[in-house]
């Protein structure tokens, strides 16, 4: 008697970028990559990207893959649907906590952004850390106060120097979500609303889409990955995550230098059959 078909486990798939979907050095996604997102797609399974970036970089990649799903950026405190330009959720940090680490870092000309209005925005003459730093998703003003008409969706503190003297004053005090990551020697420390995360921004949008999580793909790297796979009903670790990353999760494909999404995807999303161990 021939098997019953077994229902699709995977109903949406959650992609970070850096170090995850992107490679090694650009933000170049591989063939393989590319053919295993298209091949979800077409399997009917939702797609979207969850990202630490701004809007502008999820927004791009989603319209070349031909993903329609709105796009987590900024950590998961803000989520858009640029079909529809429309902002879906929005959890900022509070204006009074925002203006002391502003005015903490200019009095000791630390080196910071602020995204705000779908900008990031520095003071001039601050080091450009990153090359995309040079690019029309950042602008340059005199003082970073300036552009607080509304509260900022958050707050980085760029390279060693700004990321310690933040930790030492703040991390431990102050009442926002302080993100300290790794990208090769640069570090930076990202600090958002405590309701902010990716994590709780894919809860809200899969149950939009009566997604439970338990049929939810999760692929990242990041420290900040780490509650979005395990919440997820499959968390997977890119290989060139840190160790602790790794650890957190049952899951590790290959890095991002060698398709370890397209492997992701391939075993856990389409292809159900595959045996799921370790």
């Amino acid at each position: 008697m021939p098997q019953a078909r077994v229902k699709r486990p995977i109903d949406m798939i959650a992609l970070d970028l850096d170090g995850t979907l992107f490679g090694p050095t650009d933000d170049s996604i591989s063939p393989r990559n590319r053919a295993a997102i298209a091949a979800a797609l077409q399997a009917g399974i939702r797609v979207v990207l969850v990202t630490g970036r701004g809007v502008d970089t999820p927004i791009k990649v989603s319209k070349e893959l031909k993903i329609h799903l709105p796009v987590i950026c900024c950590h998961g405190a803000l989520t858009k649907d640029f079909g529809a330009n429309r902002v879906l959720g929005h959890i900022p940090v509070p204006m009074h906590l925002a203006r002391e680490l502003i005015t903490f870092a200019e009095e000791r000309q630390l080196d910071i952004a602020v995204y705000a209005d779908e900008y990031f925005w520095r003071r001039i003459g601050g080091t450009p850390f990153t090359d995309d730093m040079a690019g029309p998703a950042w602008k340059e003003t005199t003082s970073l106060h300036d552009v607080l008409i509304e509260p900022p969706t958050f707050i980085r503190f760029l390279g060693k120097s700004a990321t310690n003297a933040v930790r030492d004053r703040f991390a431990d005090t102050m009442p926002l979500n302080f993100r300290f990551e790794n990208w090769g020697e640069f570090v930076e420390c990202a600090i958002l609303s405590r309701d902010a995360g990716k994590q709780q921004a894919l809860a809200r949008l899969a149950a939009d889409f009566q997604v439970p999580s338990e049929r939810i793909l999760a692929i990242g790297d990041s420290r900040n990955d780490v509650p979005m796979l395990q919440w997820s009903g499959i968390g997977v670790a890119m290989g060139n995550s840190l160790p602790e990353v790794r650890a957190a999760v049952h899951y590790t494909t290959a890095g991002n230098d060698a398709d370890g999404v397209a492997l992701a995807i391939e075993r856990f999303a389409l292809d159900p059959m595959k045996e799921q161990s370790a």
